[in-house]
């Protein structure tokens, strides 16, 4: 129930705007009516799903497995929803967020086809003032992003697109209506996840299908299957199980981990666990070889071969083999997408791979594309060209915090928060799945951060607190915390790979460490010991936090 409408200033108000209805909004708007707090989710699509309502292209999935890419805050929601297959694809998870939005009769508390333009702190009132596209005026005690760490894309790079007299899509923003690719020249440009998942199914509508690699990417046989019905009731009956593996796990999976470094093991030993993990398929690959993977050069380094002579043993061109086996930077370095026929893909006659890492695209044309050395005729252009990951969806908004304090400025050299979820300036705002938290199985570290968003807010009503903000001396230490989990590990290499994890994959964007890359059952235990101690690193009396900025400056 929406508090009030001050009908002389035109200002709805609330206790809280959610923005986003994805799987953060959504979750995050369920804890917020848990709470009594009523709430507004404000929406740009038509509908609930966030990233699964934009990324409708062909081949779109999750590369998490169908059982752990989900709620688990009701049982009932568990026991009364099917998964049909290991990896559920985007029709299908689009159909599950549908499913819980009309369960909990979500979609009253959301606007539809809206964007919010500003969100400004009034010290005064300690209040937030949001405004939308739409001229609508919001205020409310508590700003909540669930905007997504993959929701900004990049708009096709290149000089020349309007000239182009066929028909382009940005694999981002896909129509809802299928597109007929029959008879067609293609030209797919990108291949990071998005790229990978969508040439294997262009490819067996097209006339020709011509792909354009600036870097390879190390890709793992997803192994994707239907789940039977005694497979899909063992899930039920496992939930308890199922989630305490993810909440002791590396990355919030329910995935076995090995506890054998790589000189503990033998030859034959070490063979056997990267033939097993790829058999197994998926994130297998990271979780079970060794424990060292992404820390031992010479352990990465022989998974990394490992997975070349995998791909040169499923595409038949050598040349084309070659020019798909990465090198230059470590496994892991760059985000391993699971592939579901990609490499096999390039064995068909109507499939061709052009190599621009030498020879970049310099413009499209009227009639295609070209590069520095060549021209190329296209009926379509499809751009899977990446997003602005983390932060450019948040950036994107006018947020002004305490002192006029502009988040993209304060933001201009990286990301600055603490655990990922608040930053000092902006007091009662929080990040569901936002940068700096862990990089991971999403929906599992949304269900941790929400529910410790929504502790916090609960302590702040019981206990009168008027702003929970952390100090900027906290906060440092989380900034450097996140700087030293990516250092210990080979992912401080990801410039090596243009890898978005550093954001060196938006020109202009200060490279920076996006996500936290230690452990996060570590972080999930971070977050139970500070809510424990009721909070203290939010409730810094605002003189203290203002003393500790000075000294820092």
């Amino acid at each position: 129930m929406i508090e009030h409408i001050d009908e002389s200033l035109g200002v709805t108000d609330v206790g809280a705007v959610v923005i986003g209805a994805g799987f953060g909004g959504l979750r995050m708007l369920y804890e917020l009516r848990r709470l009594k707090i009523d709430t507004l989710v404000i929406e740009e699509g038509s509908d609930v799903g966030g990233t699964w309502f934009w990324n409708r292209y062909p081949g779109a999935r999750t590369d998490s497995e169908s059982w752990v890419y989900a709620y688990s805050f009701s049982d009932e929601l568990q026991q009364d929803w099917d998964w049909s297959e290991r990896y559920p694809s985007q029709p299908e998870v689009l159909a599950y967020l549908r499913h819980v939005a009309d369960r909990f009769d979500l979609r009253r508390d959301i606007r539809f086809g809206t964007q919010v333009r500003s969100c400004t702190y009034d010290e005064s009132s300690n209040r937030w003032a949001v405004e939308t596209d739409t001229g609508e005026r919001l205020r409310c005690h508590f700003l909540i992003f669930a905007t997504g760490p993959l929701s900004k894309p990049i708009a096709p790079p290149f000089e020349g697109l309007d000239s182009f007299g066929g028909e382009w899509y940005l694999t981002a923003r896909w129509p809802k209506k299928p597109v007929d690719f029959a008879g067609k020249r293609v030209a797919v440009i990108g291949t990071g996840a998005t790229g990978i998942q969508v040439v294997p199914e262009l490819a067996e509508q097209a006339a020709h299908v011509t792909v354009f690699q600036r870097t390879p990417n190390y890709a793992i046989p997803g192994r994707n299957r239907a789940l039977t019905g005694d497979e899909r009731q063992g899930i039920k009956d496992r939930y308890p199980e199922i989630w305490a593996l993810t909440e002791r796990h590396a990355s919030g999976f329910a995935i076995p981990e090995t506890r054998k470094r790589f000189e503990e093991l033998d030859e034959d030993e070490r063979r056997a666990a990267l033939v097993g993990a790829l058999e197994r398929g998926g994130f297998e690959f990271q979780f079970t070889t060794f424990r060292d993977l992404m820390v031992d050069e010479k352990a990465n380094e022989v998974a990394a071969e490992f997975l070349r002579t995998h791909i040169r043993s499923v595409v038949n061109d050598p040349e084309t083999a070659e020019l798909l086996s990465p090198g230059g930077y470590p496994f892991g370095a760059k985000r391993p997408p699971v592939e579901h026929g990609y490499y096999a893909a390039f064995n068909r006659p109507n499939v061709t791979l052009v190599d621009v890492s030498d020879d970049p695209i310099t413009a499209i044309t009227t009639q295609g594309l070209r590069t520095g050395s060549a021209e190329y005729e296209f009926d379509v252009l499809v751009f899977a060209t990446g997003f602005d990951g983390a932060t450019g969806a948040l950036l994107a908004i006018d947020t002004v915090g305490r002192g006029g304090r502009s988040l993209k400025e304060e933001w201009a050299s990286g990301p600055r928060t603490f655990l990922g979820i608040t930053a000092s300036g902006f007091p009662n705002m929080f990040l569901v799945a936002g940068p700096q938290s862990p990089f991971g199985n999403v929906p599992v570290m949304i269900e941790h951060e929400v529910r410790w968003i929504g502790a916090a807010i609960d302590h702040s009503q019981r206990c009168e607190v008027a702003r929970l903000e952390p100090g900027s001396a906290v906060v440092q230490e989380w900034v450097d915390e996140v700087d030293s989990s990516l250092n210990a590990t080979l992912m401080r290499k990801g410039t090596d790979a243009n890898s978005w994890f550093l954001g060196v994959n938006v020109e202009g964007k200060h490279a920076a460490p996006l996500f936290y890359f230690g452990r996060a059952n570590v972080y999930i235990n971070r977050l139970v010991d500070v809510a424990e101690h009721h909070f203290v690193e939010l409730t810094t009396p605002t003189d203290a936090i203002d003393s500790a900025e000075g000294e820092t400056e």
